[in-house]
């Protein structure tokens, strides 16, 4: 058996003995995703809660609620408790209250063009959007029916025509950026810690002393990490699938070049700081200090196009968001090499460039 293939045994050998290494590559991430997908992952939504309380009981009442259920836009709570809903409205258990008065029906009766009837809104005067949403909501229902008792005929309509998209959630972003994120940490921090503590021990140097081409030595390194990389993804795809049924609309292979990409790139950053740290304890530091700022502005999480579009400018400068990115683009939309191209160099050139800088700073001793 050849020293690569004893080397790569042996490094898998050891992520599989390695507990921490277990739970902090793959177990994190998923109790990660799944978290942040049972908080978030049910997609946008603009239902607003709105506690009602109908006191007028007829028959005009409660056709105004049944247009106002149909807008779907709000979360419509029946109660009877005014002074307890305004109560609650205060300490911020309620979002809007409207009241239907009694009378309500009465007043629609002997409605002219001047308006008689009337329903309360109560809002949270420091919640704006909220305000606008209800204000929206009951006059958008007034408005129909006044239209309604008046028989009004408009002169301009508008004709709606829906068009099918891809309906993605906040799941279908967060995927993606989940599986770049264990890319980032298990090789940039893996690495840094791992070849400076067998520095240390001296194990880099009883393996120079032997027939071991550096060659085989790296080779084993990046096979090992490859095929952990690629496990881990697809399991965490999987999961993703089964729980919150996310999918993989592009090409599988492709989706695995840029897991190759982003191993490459950030086992040779991994490298560059094994190189650059002269103990264990300062590697985790500066691998640290590198990862993460771009953990949490790489867009693994948040879409980059809602930051400033100076922080953007800093922000494409690092690889992590062109992994992100470019997996999101094969997962979610299905595009390949002839949309994705400026990725995949500027990768390669991460590559390029992070290999030769580790290669020139790597220390056997």
């Amino acid at each position: 058996m050849s020293a690569y293939v004893q080397l790569t045994l042996a490094q898998l050998r050891l992520f599989s003995r390695n507990r921490q290494v277990l739970a902090w590559s793959l177990i994190f991430p998923l109790i990660f995703m799944i978290m942040l997908g049972s908080f978030f992952g049910k997609g946008n939504t603009n239902t607003v809660k709105l506690y009602l309380v109908d006191q007028d009981q007829t028959t005009a009442s409660k056709a105004f609620i049944s247009s106002l259920d149909a807008t779907k836009a709000a979360k419509i709570i029946i109660g009877t408790e005014t002074e307890q809903a305004l109560k609650d409205l205060k300490h911020g258990e309620n979002e809007l209250i409207v009241v239907i008065p009694k009378g309500y029906e009465a007043a629609l009766s002997i409605a002219t063009s001047e308006a008689n009837a009337h329903v309360q809104l109560f809002y949270d005067e420091t919640n704006q959007a909220t305000k606008q949403t209800g204000e929206f909501l009951l006059n958008q229902v007034a408005d129909d029916i006044s239209k309604t008792i008046m028989d009004y005929k408009p002169v301009v309509t508008v004709k709606a025509e829906g068009v099918q998209s891809l309906n993605l959630k906040y799941m279908d972003f967060l995927v993606p950026g989940i599986v770049a994120m264990m890319i980032m940490s298990n090789n940039l921090n893996g690495v840094a810690g791992q070849i400076s503590s067998w520095r240390e021990r001296g194990i880099l140097r009883r393996m120079q002393s032997t027939p071991l081409h550096a060659s085989s030595f790296i080779a084993a390194q990046i096979t090992a990490r490859l095929i952990m990389n690629a496990s881990q993804a697809t399991i965490v795809l999987l999961v993703a699938n089964l729980v919150f049924h996310t999918q993989v609309r592009g090409s599988w292979l492709l989706l695995l070049m840029f897991v190759i990409l982003g191993t490459l790139t950030f086992m040779s950053i991994g490298f560059i700081v094994a190189s650059l740290a002269k103990t264990p304890e300062s590697a985790g530091p500066i691998a640290g200090l590198i990862s993460f700022p771009m953990l949490f502005l790489g867009g693994l999480f948040f879409p980059i196009n809602n930051m400033p579009s100076w922080v953007q400018t800093i922000i494409k400068l690092f690889p992590i968001a062109h992994l992100s990115t470019a997996m999101r683009q094969v997962m979610n939309v299905g595009e390949g090499l002839a949309v994705l191209w400026p990725q995949t160099l500027i990768l390669l050139g991460w590559v390029l460039v992070t290999f030769v800088i580790s290669s020139l700073t790597f220390k056997w001793e």
